[in-house]
């Protein structure tokens, strides 16, 4: 059976396929500010390519934020509608999770704009710290202080270089930790306010 992965939390737009614990099949590019026009156009792209219908769907796997504020609502309410249609258990993981690097201890990086940004440190499917909004010059005065440690994300507006990974493929590593959510209409966005 097929699991479905979807993200768009940040400006990547990330659609994918999974069979037994493998990527099939990802679309992953920038796309800021046009996820809600783009989403659904690949993922029934994705499906038709694929020759997967409704009835081969056994989950969905989304991001849940932190984020765009959009962008995170954006793959969530398309995931919730897709596991109520069609009777399938929903799992979410955290979208700064996704992008961390799975051989290194990782500092996993968005823009949450005003000079903060969100940002968790992972190591494989570990939480070394849980996802919060950092200001910009205390995370840059973190990632010195850890220069072991990977940096992933899209780190442009620390001027920094940072890791780009493919987050499809880390949701599929991800995928025997994960626990279904019990009630679709309860899950929410991850938003993060200081």
């Amino acid at each position: 059976m097929i699991s479905v992965l979807l993200d768009s939390s940040d400006k990547f737009l990330a659609v994918g396929l999974a069979r037994d614990g493998k990527l099939i099949a990802s679309i992953q590019y920038e796309a800021w500010q046009r996820q809600s026009e783009r989403l659904i156009v690949e993922l029934e792209k994705i499906l038709k390519t694929n020759q997967v219908s409704r009835k081969d769907i056994a989950s969905v796997i989304c991001g849940i934020g932190p984020g765009s504020y959009t962008g995170v609502r954006i793959s969530l309410t398309i995931a919730k509608v897709m596991a109520m249609a069609l009777n399938i258990p929903l799992f979410t993981v955290s979208s700064l999770q996704v992008l961390k690097d799975e051989n290194f201890p990782s500092i996993c990086v968005i823009n949450a704009r005003s000079g903060r940004s969100y940002m968790g440190v992972y190591a494989n499917e570990k939480v070394l710290v849980s996802d919060q909004i950092m200001k910009n010059n205390e995370l840059i005065a973190y990632i010195n202080e850890h220069p072991d440690y990977v940096v992933c994300g899209d780190t442009n507006h620390l001027n920094i270089e940072g890791k780009i990974v493919n987050i499809l493929q880390q949701m599929v590593s991800l995928m025997p930790y994960l626990k279904a959510e019990k009630n679709h209409l309860s899950v929410t966005p991850v938003y993060m306010k200081d």
